[in-house]
């Protein structure tokens, strides 16, 4: 059993960063020119330092395209996978995940009202949308709480995950109905809610790194309090841990992250279901190990889906939130089964 007290090794935070690394190199580099990594590598290594370019590459894909709609894919797969590992620790529940808890459906119904009335900030073109996603996912998560604390004390996993399911079905009919009312922008809205980072600029990529240095340095702060959480909230108030002030922490920058990437790529399910689950095989349930972990294979786990999104149907391109909510489903029903079969040997 791995030591709660033990943290992220640093030949393990080197291996993850070459993944990423390695990944992020071969998503920019692939597509209608393809570039090895290393071609890549130099391409951006040569803007950096304002070197001449190699012969025969045209750097403006790559650079002023490609490269800022990875950097975002990244970032947004990094956020929804720590907040995923976040929640399900908070909650000790194998479910717990913004798309599965409804946040993200509530996001994105905040998302929609702002981009169907029109709801912007001079300053912060995506400020409106954002600031409503955001709101709209905190308010969302209280409600679903709620709402299970009420059908059962316990917060049983059945229990959250119907009312989750039940106030996305809310949110959905909600959305459908501003949709009618708004058809000079349904295309729009449509696209949008089945998730997709084309057209993703640097301006986004530094709202989303600004969004994960803030509410996610706190939630990888919160590391130890979640270690605690793992065996019962009185476990936790027994070794000193503010329950309440950690809980309400913790939902808010869960809630705040996934409202940025709400409002930047649209909804793009299960990223922190998946994602968590997987690197828990590699790094174990210790949460100053697996969070970390979380980001890196958040990111690569998006930037693949990504990938294959872009490339599986050529020259048509699909909507990343299609390829995750393929594989996240799947996923879904392998993690409730095996978590039904734990509860009925307990």
């Amino acid at each position: 059993m791995v030591s709660t007290r033990e943290g992220f090794r640093p030949w393990e935070i080197f291996l993850f960063s070459v993944a990423t690394l390695i990944t992020l190199l071969i998503c920019v580099g692939v597509g209608s020119v393809s570039l090895s990594p290393i071609t890549t590598a130099a391409v951006i290594w040569n803007a950096l330092w304002g070197l001449p370019m190699p012969e025969g590459v045209s750097a403006t894909i790559i650079l002023a395209v490609r490269l800022p709609r990875v950097l975002c894919v990244a970032l947004t797969g990094a956020s929804l996978a720590l907040c995923g590992g976040a929640m399900q620790g908070l909650l000790r529940n194998s479910l717990a995940d913004g798309s599965t808890l409804g946040v993200a459906s509530g996001a994105s119904l905040g998302a929609v009202i702002a981009i169907a009335f029109g709801i912007t900030f001079p300053v912060m073109p995506l400020g409106g949308t954002m600031l409503m996603a955001m709101l709209f996912g905190f308010l969302s998560l209280v409600v679903i709480l709620s709402l299970a604390y009420r059908l059962d004390g316990t917060l049983s996993t059945n229990t959250i995950i119907l009312v989750g399911v039940i106030w996305s079905m809310f949110v959905s009919s909600l959305i459908s109905l501003i949709v009618t009312f708004n058809s000079e922008k349904v295309r729009s809205i449509t696209f949008w809610t089945m998730g997709s980072l084309q057209g993703s600029n640097y301006a986004n990529t530094l709202t989303l790194l600004l969004a994960l240095t803030v509410f996610g340095g706190v939630l990888l702060g919160r590391a130890r309090e979640l270690n605690a959480f793992a065996i019962g909230e009185d476990n936790a108030r027994s070794v000193g841990v503010d329950v309440k002030r950690v809980k309400l922490t913790v939902l808010v920058c869960v809630s705040a992250l996934i409202g940025v990437c709400v409002a930047i790529g649209g909804s793009i399910g299960f990223v922190g279901l998946v994602t968590p689950h997987a690197v828990r095989l590699l790094v174990g349930p210790n949460h100053r190990r697996l969070l970390p972990a979380s980001l890196f294979g958040g990111a690569i786990f998006l930037m693949l889906a990504d990938l294959a999104a872009r490339v599986l149907l050529n020259p048509v391109e699909l909507p990343i939130g299609v390829v995750t909510s393929l594989i996240g489903a799947v996923a879904f029903m392998v993690i409730f089964t095996r978590s039904r079969k734990k509860d009925a040997h307990a």
